[in-house]
């Protein structure tokens, strides 16, 4: 299937935003603010903590928001510019962490917390476009391919960024200067390739314009919520959906943990993070090709085995060798199951009410590594065995196929 202007023009707003999430979230930002934070008279674990409650802020305030702003995003003309204005606001404030002064760490945190706004809110109203770009059939493939392309657009980021560092000779990861050009450069990325979808992509399905759509919308999210249960399928598959992807999620964001605690170095770490995002790239693909060949409920049950073969391989878990094994497996699944359980629930919800919808997907998604990071951490002490705290991740896989598996059964109709 060859993908149309408008298309490809959707696949690279993920490519453009995804230098924010490796340079900022990821790599540069939490060493940048823990040198700063601690330069300026802040203790290492006071540093840690700030940096989780601005993390928690951020995310909680998305999630509460994103279902009345995917029920407003649903009038017509709304969805385009909700994603203008909060994409606009992540570029900017982006940018806006280069020019904050090193001594001034709390309007870092501030500014911060604004540019995961931008980032989160617009990826809401970025998902629920996939509706208006792609029909049933289409949805697989144009997702996988999305999912594809901005772990690739990552590496790309990431790199040129590693390439800027050296040849200029700036130093070191910590240097303060080389973290402003890296704060730089991902708000110039998501600038340009931001251009492609503000043009070319349009709402296609949508509500009629109501004199009052603020209340509104409120009003459709709250009767959404009581009359969940005209929507059976997608309330399970929601379900099923918080489980698994919270596995997924804190397999993601525990590695640095467990890797570390295993005797990894964290430039080995930095390096792995990269092959992990390049593995994504053709299997994220490979997972949208499955989907067309089967069936898009056959592709996410197989990539959630292959994450219960994750945490079983966990248990083995002693060497570098070992470890880089396991990221390996991660990179051949991770992307595969978020793209196809984007274009699974895309296919479930009303077209016309898909940003309202997605609202719920967005609260889960980011509420998601709530149970998980909580369960590896019981079960690593009192096993005093991170890899074993890995491993208990498994519960929550098999909830999830569980749930997800009997779907078919507890519902009348279903997608597949």
């Amino acid at each position: 299937m060859k993908l149309n202007k408008e298309q490809w023009s959707w696949v690279f707003y993920d490519w453009a935003n995804s230098g924010y999430g490796i340079i900022v979230t990821t790599a540069v930002l939490p060493i940048y603010f823990k040198t700063v934070a601690e330069g300026s008279g802040v203790t290492a674990a006071n540093a840690t903590a700030y940096w989780g409650y601005a993390n928690s802020l951020g995310t909680l305030l998305v999630a509460i928001l994103a279902p009345f702003l995917g029920a407003l995003a649903d009038y017509q003309g709304f969805k385009k510019r909700l994603l203008t204005g909060f994409a606009t606001v992540g570029m900017v404030m982006t940018l806006g962490l280069a020019l904050v002064p090193a001594a001034q760490w709390q309007w870092l945190l501030v500014i911060y917390i604004l540019s995961v706004l931008g980032y989160s809110g617009g990826n809401l109203f970025y998902d629920s476009f996939l509706t208006d770009v792609s029909d049933d059939q289409q949805m697989d493939r144009i997702s996988s391919t999305g999912y594809g392309f901005g772990y690739l657009g990552g590496v790309i980021a990431f790199l040129l960024f590693m390439v800027l560092q050296f040849t200029h000779g700036f130093g070191r990861l910590s240097s303060l200067a080389v973290a402003r050009w890296g704060f730089a450069l991902a708000a110039i990325w998501w600038i340009i390739f931001f251009i492609p979808i503000l043009r070319n992509v349009h709402q296609r399905h949508s509500l009629s314009v109501t004199r009052a759509p603020l209340r509104q919308s409120w009003q459709r999210v709250w009767a959404t919520v009581r009359h969940l249960r005209q929507h059976q399928q997608l309330a399970w598959f929601l379900v099923a959906y918080f489980c698994y992807i919270d596995g997924v999620d804190t397999i993601f964001t525990m590695a640095t943990s467990i890797g570390l605690d295993i005797g990894i170095d964290s430039t080995t770490l930095i390096l792995v993070l990269l092959v992990v995002q390049l593995v994504a790239f053709p299997f994220s693909i490979f997972y949208g090709w499955l989907a067309n060949k089967t069936s898009t409920r056959t592709g996410i049950l197989i990539a959630i085995i292959v994450y219960l073969l994750i945490c079983a391989d966990a248990l083995f878990l002693r060497s570098t060798t070992d470890f880089w094994v396991l990221a390996v497996l991660v990179g051949t699944s991770q992307g595969g199951i978020q793209a196809l359980s984007r274009s699974y629930f895309g296919r479930l919800v009303p077209k016309e009410r898909s940003s309202e919808f997605f609202g719920f997907y967005n609260i889960l998604g980011k509420f998601s590594a709530v149970l998980g990071p909580v369960l590896v951490g019981i079960v690593t002490q009192m096993t005093g065995q991170s890899r074993i705290g890995a491993a208990s991740l498994s519960i929550l896989f098999v909830i999830g196929l569980v749930i997800f598996w009997l779907i078919p059964k507890m519902t009348a109709d279903h997608a597949e």
